[in-house]
């Protein structure tokens, strides 16, 4: 850690508590049991802990997390903020492994697995009702159950994710990047989803049908999607500045 690594943090967390400010509320919401939106905003912390390392993704995902739910005036979700920190931190992982294609591989199959075993549950328990936002403003809540599209976008994320890193074989950095992003989504919005059946006494599949494959699943598709972009652009002004 230098002060290099802390303006990242900085900036990262900043950006990230904007755009989940501008993406949160009732802009492009989720049928969900609780406030979740499409947050392309993701792609943030996982560029930032790809880039520059763990704690800087951390720091981006926790904090600008925090304090994007801040902005939006939906209150703060401890286990939420730590949750975002650890799809930042984990995404910054991938340098504390020398054989980057033998990590890469084994992280597609542990995601694999995850990927499917929340679409199983979602597929066991297709009548979990989700609460959905119609009116924030006047508190007015709907029940809607989750689509199929919905309840499947875990292993379409999947399939992008493994699409990207494919057609990315011969830039690792790419086909790390959006890699280890995805293994960081599934632990990271895992370990968010699965704590609220401690912290809000919701049951273990509402906790997967209801919290995590609307959240997670959406967001591997921005990561198969925006982490890419990010990463090239940065590749180009790294070259641009001769780094």
């Amino acid at each position: 850690m230098g002060t290099r690594e802390v303006v990242y943090m900085a900036i990262g967390a900043a950006l990230y508590a904007l755009l989940s400010y501008f993406f949160n509320g009732s802009v492009f919401i989720v049928p969900s049991v609780s406030q979740v939106a499409l947050r392309p905003a993701i792609s943030i912390p996982m560029f930032f802990g790809f880039a520059f390392g763990p704690v800087v993704g951390f720091f981006t995902g926790a904090v600008g997390n925090m304090f994007g739910d801040a902005l939006t005036g939906f209150g703060l979700s401890p286990q939420w903020s730590v949750g975002n920190g650890l799809v930042g931190m984990i995404a910054g992982l991938w340098m504390l492994f020398k054989d980057k294609q033998k990590s890469m591989n084994i992280i597609l199959i542990v995601s694999a697995v995850l990927a499917l075993l929340a679409t199983g549950i979602f597929l066991l328990n297709r009548a979990v009702p989700n609460m959905l936002f119609f009116d924030v403003d006047n508190g007015i809540f709907g029940d809607q159950q989750i689509s199929i599209f919905a309840g499947l976008t875990a292993v379409i994320g999947f399939a992008l994710v493994l699409l990207v890193r494919f057609l990315f074989k011969n830039n690792v950095d790419v086909a790390a990047a959006v890699t280890w992003s995805m293994l960081g989504n599934l632990l990271g919005i895992g370990f968010a989803a699965v704590s609220d059946i401690w912290i809000n006494g919701f049951s273990p599949a509402v906790a997967i049908v209801g919290e995590f494959i609307p959240s997670a699943g959406p967001n591997l598709i921005f990561a198969a999607i925006l982490v890419p972009i990010l990463v090239a652009a940065f590749a180009a002004v790294r070259r641009q500045s001769g780094r």
